[in-house]
């Protein structure tokens, strides 16, 4: 797909073009520049697409090169929410000659021959090694978020993991990596499920069970939460924009969906259940929902009801 989107001024040239011809049509607008030399036409994926400038990169870089870091969670398809993708990230096994440009940041780092992986014909870091390099480069919730994000979708698990953080030992940052691993956990299934996550260990609030499956007294199952306190007798709701999306069934309607979602909060309720709600925009300003989950927390106590 990106090798048909990108377009490299040698090919540009041979097809009759000049460079007089690619200043017109970048000046208009009509190509974007993704790297020097590689351009991508306007009504393609446009000049910010990281795995555009991926590609170009590795073109022009030696086959020495190897993917990582935020660059190579992009390539296996994880959640990049909170990380700068400025930069395309690369290692070479060298002792020296790292360096930082515009868009091309080149680590210097020992790489052995077990962590790299193959993805699209691209050489990658493995999810192991790019999660653990992840960690101890990026700030706490980003990291969590996308390594909550492998867990979940099985692309790693966390044997993996540790025995990623454990051959990382030395290097700085580790211990940054290390906390993330520990914390980490695949039953979460966003991005915002996992900053919630963050964010409640941060107030020093309780923490909660992801994806909690409710049932009631008699054993029925009424659904499951995203947050849950069973000994708390209390339910967390992070509402993202595109819950009701996947949450629709065959013939549903988004309306439909929100529908469903009150009556298991009815039943949540029924069974005597207090339920906090919060949103993407709550995650900025947290003290609310934190005051609103402590006075749960205080009703909610004994109160009686199936956990699994």
């Amino acid at each position: 797909m990106w090798e048909s989107e990108l377009q490299f001024r040698p090919e540009l040239l041979a097809d009759g073009l000049t460079d007089k011809h690619l200043r017109r049509m970048r000046r208009s607008g009509e190509l974007a520049t993704v790297r020097r030399g590689a351009y991508v036409r306007a009504d393609g994926n446009g000049p910010g697409d990281h795995l555009l400038r991926v590609r170009a990169a590795m073109r022009a870089l030696s086959v020495s090169a190897v993917v990582s870091h935020v660059s190579a969670a992009a390539l296996l398809g994880l959640p990049v929410w909170g990380m700068s993708m400025t930069q395309v990230h690369v290692i070479r096994a060298r002792p020296t000659g790292g360096r930082r440009e515009h868009r091309l940041h080149v680590h210097a780092l020992s790489l052995p021959a077990d962590e790299i992986a193959t993805v699209d014909g691209l050489a990658i870091t493995t999810p192991g090694r790019t999660l653990v390099d992840i960690g101890r480069t990026q700030p706490f919730d980003a990291a969590v978020a996308v390594t909550d994000a492998a867990l979940h979708r099985g692309i790693v698990d966390v044997a993996e993991l540790e025995a990623a953080v454990v051959r990382a030992r030395g290097r700085p940052g580790v211990a940054r990596a290390r906390r993330v691993v520990g914390f980490a956990d695949g039953r979460s299934e966003s991005v915002g499920e996992s900053r919630s996550r963050v964010i409640l260990d941060r107030m020093c609030l309780p923490r909660p069970t992801p994806q909690w499956e409710v049932r009631s007294w008699r054993g029925r199952l009424l659904g499951r939460a995203d947050l849950g306190w069973p000994e708390l007798g209390t339910v967390g709701e992070f509402d993202g924009r595109v819950k009701y999306g996947r949450l629709l069934r065959p013939g549903e309607t988004p309306g439909d969906a929100v529908f469903a979602e009150k009556l298991r909060e009815d039943a949540f309720r029924d069974e005597g259940l207090r339920v906090v709600r919060w949103t993407w925009a709550d995650l900025d300003n947290f003290a609310p929902v934190a005051e609103r989950l402590r006075r749960a927390f205080g009703v909610g106590v004994g109160v009686g009801v199936g956990v699994e």
